[in-house]
């Protein structure tokens, strides 16, 4: 036996590579975009370790040229969705019971397969099937995936070192149990990353999964899924189990095993299973854990002492990389009067410069959103601003699916705070502005606080750093997470944990340490060496 005690350094983020012109990375992936383009493949369901083909077949398209077939997935019945339940609880004392450093091992080699051998397999996976330009693939599908799965391994040993104190005639330790079940992972579309993390923070600590992967991020998880295998993942650890989200659901919430769910996704799919949860609460072995993370209505408040290019480079950004389908993206931001005709001018001006259109071309800023769906709703979100008096489109407004689902990146301005755009979340390419005037800061303030039922996001932009600081505090609830001068989008790992409160989810944190608490059910045990022989009190024996 090893009984040696590791010592996992705090690890260093994943360097973000440039891809220049040239340059051997960006060879290599652009031979890798087309080899995946010339080769669509078959995307099986993956239980208990193997490869499982069903009667109902779909089809992964590009957003950005929808009548371009990337792969044939089949899709899960109710019969498979239970065989994926058994084999996660099969192997869930085998994996409970193994090592904690040999999980992290796992963990830790397939952050390297995704570093080197598989660098570019994954980034063109994101960019062809979610419809990410070089730079968000790179961010998201490599240098996040792989600083989740490093962080977890430290954060872990961190947790592990946690023990309690002992003293005369007895001995304490923790354990720190895996959660008694299986844990039920549903990931969105358009984070690789978070796909990733759902399934491996419940594993580093000890769980197994039944994992629901979003239809339109297929490509790119499936490739997920063989990597954790060719790291030396056990079969049924995870198992992965495209198909209908309402019927693996269904089935999953009627198990007496379920112990968690770990979601990224929409407010009404989330409290759904919520609802659902809490309806059957009876009939599960113990409280199931609910970890989620939804929406947002992200907000930026711009100080009058604040500088015009940074807030308008950085509202740009902010609001429209990967076109706004990020939970953190800038959706709703207020600037004083004083300074708007140049914020304004300054925006008009970056979008005039900024392309929009197919992944393949690398100067290419803005993408397509996912599908027709996201296309459609956010389409009829810009008819309702055009069709109001009280709101004026100065950017944008408008679509295109004959191609690809492409909507221009659009800046509406209004003169109501409380208009639909600026309260509803539309997870698209869209950005309100309110202009205020600037002795009505204070107001201004409230009404940001007030206005959306969600508490994700925000940023504020001053160089009066006291008034930042008064703004921040104000605002303590409104952000789970807060960024001065500074856009709020991009959280890293390890450097600022993830997540929201309100109608934004159960503030987690993805990215620390706080979500692998989570996934474990510690239990004391304490050991006395001279047990009690007398029944009474030394005092009752004067």
């Amino acid at each position: 036996m090893n009984n040696a005690i590791y010592n996992f350094l705090l690890p260093s983020n994943e360097p973000v590579l440039e891809y220049k012109k040239g340059s051997n990375e960006r060879i290599l992936l652009e031979k890798e975009l087309q080899r995946q383009l010339r080769n669509p493949i078959e995307i099986p369901l993956i239980i208990g370790g193997k490869e499982v083909r069903t009667q109902q077949t779909g089809l992964v398209k590009m957003p950005h040229r929808h009548t371009q077939v990337l792969a044939t997935y089949y899709k899960a019945s109710e019969k498979e969705v239970k065989m994926g339940i058994k084999a996660a609880l099969d192997a869930h004392r085998i994996w409970s019971d193994l090592s904690w450093t040999i999980r992290a091992a796992i963990l830790l080699k397939a952050a390297e397969l995704i570093s080197g051998k598989y660098r570019e397999l994954m980034n063109a996976a994101t960019m062809l099937g979610q419809s990410k330009n070089i730079y968000q693939a790179e961010i998201d599908a490599v240098c996040e995936t792989i600083d989740f799965l490093k962080f977890n391994a430290f954060f872990a040993s961190r947790i592990y070192e946690m023990q309690p104190s002992s003293t005369f005639n007895q001995l304490n330790k923790m354990e720190f149990r895996p959660l008694e079940g299986f844990v039920f992972t549903v990931s969105p579309f358009n984070f690789t990353s978070i796909a990733s993390n759902l399934n491996m923070a419940p594993v580093m600590m000890g769980n197994t999964t039944v994992w629901k992967p979003a239809s339109t991020s297929l490509l790119s998880n499936y490739y997920l899924m063989k990597i954790f295998q060719e790291a030396g993942l056990p079969d049924g650890v995870i198992n992965f189990i495209p198909g209908s989200g309402s019927m693996i659901g269904k089935t999953v919430l009627e198990s007496p095993d379920l112990a968690g769910i770990h979601f990224t996704g929409s407010n009404e799919t989330f409290n759904h299973l919520w609802n659902q949860v809490s309806l059957q609460l009876p009939h599960y072995k113990s409280y199931p854990r609910l970890i989620g993370e939804t929406g947002g209505k992200n907000f930026m408040i711009v100080h009058p002492s604040a500088s015009v290019q940074e807030v308008a480079v950085n509202a740009y950004r902010g609001a429209f990389e990967f076109q706004g389908q990020k939970c953190s993206a800038v959706s709703r931001m207020y600037v004083p009067v004083s300074l708007w005709p140049d914020i304004k001018t300054e925006l008009i001006k970056i979008s005039s410069d900024a392309k929009m259109g197919d992944v393949l071309d690398p100067l290419n800023f803005i993408n397509a959103v996912i599908d027709e769906g996201s296309f459609d709703n956010i389409m009829d979100y810009l008819r309702y601003a055009e069709a109001s008096k009280m709101a004026e489109i100065i950017v944008g407004g408008h679509g295109d699916k004959q191609v690809g689902y492409f909507v221009e990146p659009t800046i509406i301005v209004t003169t109501d705070p409380k208009f639909k755009t600026m309260e509803e979340e539309i997870f698209g390419p869209v950005l309100t502005v309110f202009v205020y005037q600037d002795e009505k800061l204070d107001e201004t303030i409230e009404l940001c606080n007030a206005t959306s039922p969600y508490g994700l996001t925000g940023a504020v932009f001053s160089r009066d750093r006291v008034v930042a600081a008064s703004m921040c505090e104000r605002l303590r609830y409104a952000a789970g997470n807060f960024y001065i001068n500074d856009k709020p989008t991009g959280a890293i790992v390890g450097l600022q944990p993830f997540g929201g409160s309100r109608a934004s989810g159960t503030n987690d944190k993805a990215g620390g340490e706080f979500n692998l608490f989570r996934w474990i059910s510690p239990r004391t045990i304490k050991e006395t060496f001279q047990p009690a022989t007398e029944y009474r009190y030394n005092y009752m024996m004067e």
